[in-house]
């Protein structure tokens, strides 16, 4: 019986379905290079109140992130929307329980990116990928933005950073992922995928 691929987690938390959207693509760009897969996983949103009050299984979309997850993946790819230039609430969260892998140093030497998805051209893109490196760091991952061999990030005038793919949704959020968006949504994946497969062989050589 054939070991099983390692896979990128991408991993995410969306409102209105545009960073969901991206994460897709995402995922797109990890499967189209061989021997490595994706694994798609979302967090719920927080509650105001003492009691949860999400459903166990989101009614759509990616099913909810355990940190088993997390703790066997190859390669991290998180995304999140923008709240004033920060990362959002519920993807916080669920990073704040992953002690016990910090403390046993589970993610150290992994590849990891992150992705955002705002309201407005400036809207804290940058600021919100940087917000979403540090935790990535104190776990001793290796953080991969996007080069400018992408010659996207030179063309594009919506979403696209050196620090991460984003995505500009427009006030309403309504504004679809554009093709140059999508380009590098899709080699942001495609990247981290050959970095996960790469170091995961290293590893396995030491």
């Amino acid at each position: 019986m054939s070991a099983p691929l390692p896979y990128v987690l991408v991993l995410y938390y969306s409102r209105s379905g545009a960073t969901a959207s991206m994460a897709r693509y995402i995922a797109e760009g990890v499967e189209s290079t061989g021997g490595i897969q994706a694994r798609l996983r979302c967090v719920p949103s927080v509650s105001t109140t003492c009691e949860a009050v999400e459903p166990d299984i989101p009614e759509e979309g990616a099913i909810y992130a355990e940190l088993d997850d997390l703790r066997h993946c190859a390669g991290l790819a998180l995304g999140s929307p923008t709240r004033f230039g920060n990362m959002a609430a519920p993807l916080k969260y669920f990073l704040d329980t992953t002690t016990n892998l910090w403390i046993n140093g589970t993610l150290i030497n992994k590849p990891a990116c992150a992705f955002t998805s705002t309201s407005s051209l400036h809207g804290g893109q940058e600021s919100t990928l940087l917000t979403m490196l540090v935790p990535l760091l104190h776990h001793g991952m290796v953080y991969a933005g996007l080069p400018y061999s992408e010659v996207e990030l030179l063309s594009t005038t919506t979403g696209g950073t050196p620090y991460g793919a984003t995505h500009v949704a427009g006030a309403r959020s309504d504004r679809q992922i554009d093709e140059h968006e999508r380009r590098l949504c899709h080699a942001q994946g495609k990247r981290i995928a050959k970095l996960a497969l790469a170091l995961n062989t290293l590893q396995e050589t030491n």
